[in-house]
């Protein structure tokens, strides 16, 4: 009996790689390399990258900080991203923790400019234990202070605002006037994405 000789294809040909770079505030940095047989599979595929191999630096937080970026369109061979989220590693956020020591975690709804909705998600550790009062007025103080300085912002501006700190600066010397604070970090920010 003749064996059937089986035709082996090589997947691998008829791919291609793809550069896949930052939204223009990070200087359309390349970030990732993709690879793949059709570019409709490429758009709306989400990469993730830490704050430090985007911006650089010595900041122990920028390894701990991923951005999440979402591939919008492919230029060539180049896959062009919009920033659509922020996150301090949760690993590194146990470290910031400690006991006898309050925690106050919230997240805020804002709409910016462009009419896109956001959750900015805060935690805040105050320098010892607080009563529920100041608990209460620390959250209130949050949410007021976030919603100012985010709501009817211009998206790409909040999220530098955020990444560089000036955010995060703003509120700490807001609830600095309430208790003694040890750190404010914005934890975590969500874009609410509507596709068509």
């Amino acid at each position: 009996m003749v064996q059937k000789k089986t035709r082996v294809v090589d997947k691998w040909k008829g791919k291609s790689w793809y550069n896949v770079v930052t939204p223009a505030i990070f200087q359309a940095k390349e970030i990732a390399e993709i690879v793949s047989g059709d570019e409709k599979n490429l758009v709306n595929r989400i990469v993730k990258a830490s704050l430090f191999e985007v911006i650089g630096g010595s900041s122990q937080n920028a390894v701990f900080t991923m951005l999440k970026f979402r591939i919008t369109d492919l230029k060539g061979k180049t896959a062009n991203t919009k920033l659509i989220g922020y996150e301090i590693l949760p690993t590194y956020l146990k470290t910031i923790i400690r006991r006898n020591r309050s925690l106050i975690q919230l997240s805020v709804p804002i709409v910016t400019k462009e009419d896109q909705k956001v959750y900015i998600k805060v935690i805040c550790v105050t320098g010892s234990k607080v009563s529920q009062n100041t608990k209460k007025n620390l959250r209130n103080a949050v949410f007021e202070e976030t919603k100012k300085g985010a709501e009817g912002a211009i998206y790409e501006q909040l999220m530098q605002d955020i990444i560089y700190g000036k955010f995060v600066s703003r509120l700490f010397n807001r609830l600095k006037q309430i208790t003694p604070i040890k750190r404010v970090e914005i934890r975590k920010t969500e874009l609410v994405e509507l596709f068509k």
